[in-house]
């Protein structure tokens, strides 16, 4: 048993420099090599507890080398010598469902340029084009940019390390943020008159629904707006409360989902979503646009605040003809909602690529 929880990325580096490294340095001596715990795992993005050890969970990284052809004997050396427990934890499981016969220690060795073309489909130390930016889910940017280095022996090679490639995921290009965030407000915008639809007909759960729904793209949202790739459902609600904006924010979504009245439920939707004007404004990716709330939609009495006018602003903003041209949609999972589709990278690149095709 360990006597206390230790996060991940704590352990893992720990790992690396106490038993994976020394084990390199004696047996491949001068190996040029990369170290790091990214890629897929709530450790890598400092989202575990100890509720996370129950699978796939552990003393882990990767260790990237720049050719294959030393990875089965570096893999074997590992299997052989690596001790079979580290500061408590066990150094060899088995991933989820596979069975304890297929346990092993998971120190993943493999070349950098297989790992970048098999988790993103390109490698961004040859540039990161427009395509390669709206098919790459947020979650698996947050994942290859999130994480740890703890070592990147391969900068030094030509194209580049670990280093290399997270600067050039760092953050969207200035027009592509204004396309996504544009994108973002649109699903605000066609969506903000309905849950006081809902209510006055008598439907309160359904004005609850699309008031959690609206919920949700709010803090995508915000997440965006303050520079972080938004991860999947599990994690939004704890990404916004980890950012300057979870001083006030967090109380108002809260509060929108636990109303019992469409009226509360309207009245703290509007004060997020002024909030979020204001933090648009402060961004200056625009000129300024009048955040406050519009009294009512149409004829209608309800209070929205007009996103639209944010998406104009946005859009008119954008100098490259390309993204200005492009429909509405944004990145993939701006306009995917499915687990098993936002995992498949080919489809993904499908769907990016019609859309793409769609403003030629």
């Amino acid at each position: 048993m360990c006597a206390a929880f230790t996060p991940g990325l704590e352990l893992s580096s720990h790992f690396y420099a106490e038993q994976v490294r020394p084990l390199l340095d004696e047996s491949f001596p001068g190996l040029a090599h990369s170290a790091a715990l990214i890629g897929r795992g709530s450790d890598v993005l400092g989202f575990d507890t100890p509720r996370s050890t129950d699978h796939d969970w552990g003393p882990r990284l990767q260790v990237f080398i720049p050719d294959p052809e030393p990875a089965a004997e570096i893999t074997a050396l590992l299997a052989a010598r690596l001790p079979e427990r580290f500061r408590g934890y066990p150094t060899v499981f088995a991933a989820s469902g596979a069975g304890q016969a297929g346990a092993t220690h998971w120190v993943k060795v493999t070349p950098l340029d297989d790992w970048l073309s098999d988790a993103l489909g390109f490698d961004p130390r040859a540039g990161v084009g427009l395509a390669d930016w709206l098919a790459t889910p947020t979650q698996v940017l947050a994942e290859v940019t999130g994480g740890a280095v703890f070592h990147d022996g391969l900068a030094g090679l030509p194209g580049g390390g670990l280093g290399a490639v997270r600067s050039a995921l760092r953050w969207y290009p200035p027009d592509v943020w204004r396309y996504v965030l544009a994108c973002q407000w649109r699903r605000i915008d066609q969506e903000e008159p309905f849950p006081g639809r809902c209510a006055e007909v008598g439907d309160d759960l359904g004005s609850a629904l699309v008031a959690s729904r609206l919920v949700r793209d709010v803090v995508r949202l915000v997440l965006l707006m303050q520079r972080r790739y938004p991860p999947y459902g599990k994690w939004l609600g704890t990404a916004l409360t980890r950012t300057p904006a979870a001083a006030g924010m967090p109380p108002l979504l809260e509060r929108v989902l636990s109303a019992s009245s469409w009226g509360d439920r309207e009245a703290n939707l509007c004060a997020a979503y002024e909030a979020a004007a204001r933090m648009h404004n402060d961004l200056h990716l625009t000129p300024p646009v009048d955040p406050a709330i519009r009294s009512t939609f149409y004829d209608r009495p309800y209070r929205v605040l007009g996103a639209n006018r944010f998406v104009r602003a946005l859009r008119e903003a954008i100098a490259e003809e390309r993204l200005r041209a492009l429909p509405p949609a944004g990145a993939v999972d701006q306009f995917v909602d499915s687990t098993d589709a936002i995992g498949a990278r080919r489809l993904l690149r499908a769907a990016t690529a019609t859309l793409l095709g769609d403003a030629d």
